[in-house]
């Protein structure tokens, strides 16, 4: 959603009352002014006017329906781990695809898995069947709808290789959308554009030795325990990697491990990651980012680009 969206969604929502009343004939659970800190990995952020938590597919094709029938603006959320809630929050609607939109299927090596399914699941469950090419998303703590959005990756490899297809919700209907129209690039997709709400993703994984996957899958997650904060609430990694070099090797190299802002620190295990010490504010997180990217661009004239997904109303600057 772009900057602007929040002030195009204020004159929209005009009675924030009203609007839940709508969505609560059409989903069994709507709540209003709920903290996200509650829904996110951060532990960090104000309030949703109204937070809508669809418990099946056919909850969740009505309320984008109502949604795009009345021209209201939305932030989807899943598990929340590669986002940073403002501390005012978000004016309007939040939708937390997740419980209810779980569930999966595999045929041969195919699977076809709803956008709420938690990745690291399906990744250990791919890998007792057999099947490869999920091992990289077991330590990835997203939703699948989150992970194909922004073609989430880890140890160089990427949703990109293992998705065929996908079935989103937009304003014109129902749609499936193949590799070619999603727009895969490093950790985006054009779904991160586009008016759209992710209801299922297909990937095609290969065959292989059930004990040779799960030795690699646990070899993996153990590389990221070993290598990642584990513990304090954060969000993953914080900037994305500039071309041909690592964020967290920029960072360690200027010396910002263990740089505080409030109760935001930038964590002595992993460079490019801050941990939420205490109670830190959003406003902690968004000026130890600011005081990191400086530190980065002076001494290696590199900018760094934020790879978690500022929510609410930030100045115009932390975008």
């Amino acid at each position: 959603m772009p900057p602007c969206a929040n002030a195009l969604l204020l004159s929209r929502v005009n009675d924030v009352a009203a609007v839940a009343a709508e969505l609560k004939t059409l989903c069994r659970e709507v709540r209003e002014n709920e903290p996200l800190r509650r829904h996110v990995s951060f532990r960090i952020g104000g309030p949703a006017d109204v937070l809508v938590l669809p418990r099946s597919a056919d909850e969740l094709r009505k309320i984008a329906d109502w949604l795009f029938k009345h021209r209201i603006p939305f932030e989807i959320i899943g598990q929340g781990s590669n986002v940073l809630i403002a501390d005012g929050g978000i004016r309007g609607v939040v939708v937390k695809i997740g419980k209810g939109l779980d569930r999966f299927t595999f045929k041969d090596t195919r699977l076809v898995a709803e956008a709420g399914t938690g990745l690291p699941h399906l990744a250990r469950t791919a890998a007792t069947k057999g099947l490869s090419g999920l091992e990289f998303a077991a330590g990835i703590p997203a939703s699948l709808g989150g992970a194909v959005v922004m073609n989430a990756g880890a140890h160089g490899h990427a949703m990109s290789e293992v998705l065929r297809e996908v079935r989103v919700l937009v304003p014109e209907g129902e749609q499936v959308l193949g590799p070619s129209e999603l727009g895969f690039a490093y950790r985006t997709t054009v779904l991160q554009q586009r008016r759209a709400v992710l209801l299922e993703a297909t990937m095609e994984l290969t065959q292989s030795d059930p004990v040779t996957v799960r030795a690699r899958t646990d070899e993996w997650l153990k590389h990221r325990s070993d290598t990642q904060p584990i513990g304090p609430p954060s969000s993953g990694c914080v900037f994305r990697n500039p071309p041909g070099d690592h964020a967290g090797r920029l960072i360690d190299v200027v010396g910002a491990k263990g740089l505080v802002v409030g109760d935001a620190r930038v964590s002595e295990i992993h460079a490019n990651y801050i941990v939420n010490v205490g109670e830190a504010k959003a406003a902690d997180v968004v000026g130890l980012m600011h005081k990191v990217s400086g530190l980065v661009a002076e001494k290696f004239r590199v900018r760094l680009e934020p790879e978690i997904k500022l929510l609410g109303e930030f100045a115009q600057t932390t975008r």
